[in-house]
């Protein structure tokens, strides 16, 4: 089994913090045997995302997305991804 960690942030990419997040779930895979294929990071970018996520889909079992802050008041990710499978999002009201 192959996966893939996508990890989305511009503060990723630009050095602001460390991908510490990649190294551990990679170890993680690895113990349980399954082969990280890829790590790939992207910018917080609608169309990025997408064709990140695209693209490790067709090369592995296994797509794990991870960020570098957590989520934010302007996070697209969520959103994004409930486009790329066709679906919405809604609100648990606790």
């Amino acid at each position: 089994m192959k996966a893939e960690i996508i990890t989305i942030g511009d503060e990723i990419l630009i050095g602001q913090i460390v991908d510490t997040n990649s190294a551990f779930i990679a170890k993680e895979l690895n113990n349980i045997g399954v082969s990280v294929y890829q790590i790939t990071s992207v910018q917080d970018d609608k169309t990025h995302i997408l064709k990140a996520f695209e693209a490790a889909e067709a090369n592995v079992d296994i797509v794990i997305i991870t960020g570098g802050l957590g989520p934010t008041k302007d996070d697209i990710t969520k959103t994004t991804l409930a486009q790329y499978f066709e679906d919405t999002l809604s609100m648990i009201k606790q």
